[in-house]
């Protein structure tokens, strides 16, 4: 195969560079682009990570996914463009230099901004071969999160590849325009996230899971033989999630005892807000039954805040 104007023969590694990595520019926006060619024909498997520069866990998990990975035994090839955002990573931030988000900025141009002219450069030469997308993510800043992964569940592919991640819950989303899960579903790829653990942080255990997941989905396609005999458990759907937020009028310390994977009872109280200035007290009670599948760190939060993600609907294999 020729991937980025290389031959790539079977059974081999390679290391490219989507453009030139020796000049000023290619400092910041060359995007790192790996490939393992397995000695057999099968499925070609693109895995991301790294497009917010401050989103560490992706990264470690994609580079563990291409090191273990032997071309010898693979069939198919896989794709690994560890990171995407190399200036965000380099400076610890989510978003390009000119504070653009990467990830509202595909399919892209080869004109135009910055961010433009890098997911340009990777969508339609590598993305759009590939036969499924993994992008690998972990919540914002101050969120905590079940290890989730969203899709279009729309899309029997794309809700089948989350499925067989086997990891976490899965949770309806066909991502905004400009997105890459978007603009790859758009272009005929079966695309899914997942995010675990939070940012600027490398986090063991979340980096363990995800390596799983990946490494399951790798199986579930053919491309990596099965570990056992029994089939790996496939990851749990909610159809319906709903946010509860801070109430009108409040603001101040939100305390909780609560943490995600929680199951929570319709008029259950999950925590308050308080006023340290007049000692006012708010009560967050969840409005529904449901399962804590996200929430905020306890922190300062004002009006209109999210605070509790609840798993509403959950669809039934």
């Amino acid at each position: 195969m020729n991937v980025l104007g290389v031959d790539v023969q079977p059974g081999t590694r390679h290391r490219l560079s989507s453009q030139p990595l020796d000049d000023f520019a290619g400092m910041r926006m060359a995007i790192p682009v790996w490939i393992a060619h397995g000695k057999q024909p099968g499925k070609v498997l693109c895995v991301t990570a790294g497009i917010h520069g401050d989103e560490l866990n992706g990264i470690e998990i994609a580079r563990r996914v291409f090191v273990g990975t032997d071309p010898e035994g693979l069939s198919g090839t896989l794709v690994v463009l560890p990171v995407l955002n190399r200036h965000g990573f380099l400076a610890g931030t989510r978003y390009m230099h000119d504070r653009r988000d990467l990830n509202r900025s595909f399919p892209g141009a080869a004109k135009g901004s910055a961010a433009g002219m890098i997911a340009h450069s990777v969508f339609d030469s590598v993305i759009c071969k590939s036969d499924a997308l993994v992008d690998l993510h972990t919540a914002s800043d101050r969120r905590i999160n079940l290890p989730q992964i969203r899709t279009d569940l729309a899309s029997p592919a794309a809700l089948d590849l989350a499925r067989h991640f086997g990891v976490g819950v899965v949770l309806d989303g066909e991502g905004p325009p400009g997105s890459l899960r978007h603009s790859a579903m758009a272009g005929g790829v079966p695309a899914i996230i997942y995010e675990a653990g939070g940012v600027l942080i490398l986090q063991a255990d979340e980096i363990e899971r995800g390596v799983t997941g990946v490494l399951n989905v790798m199986r579930h396609l053919g491309m990596i033989p099965a570990v056992s005999a029994e089939k790996p458990p496939l990851a749990v759907v909610y159809k319906k999630t709903k946010w509860l937020r801070v109430p009108p009028g409040a603001a101040g310390m939100f305390l909780t005892t609560c943490k995600p994977g929680d199951v929570v009872e319709k008029g259950q109280q999950l925590g308050e807000v308080v006023d340290p200035l007049s000692d006012a007290t708010a009560a967050i009670t969840s409005s529904s039954d449901g399962v804590i599948i996200g929430m905020v760190a306890p922190t300062v939060v004002y009006t209109g805040d999210a605070l509790f993600h609840l798993g509403l609907e959950r669809v039934e294999k």
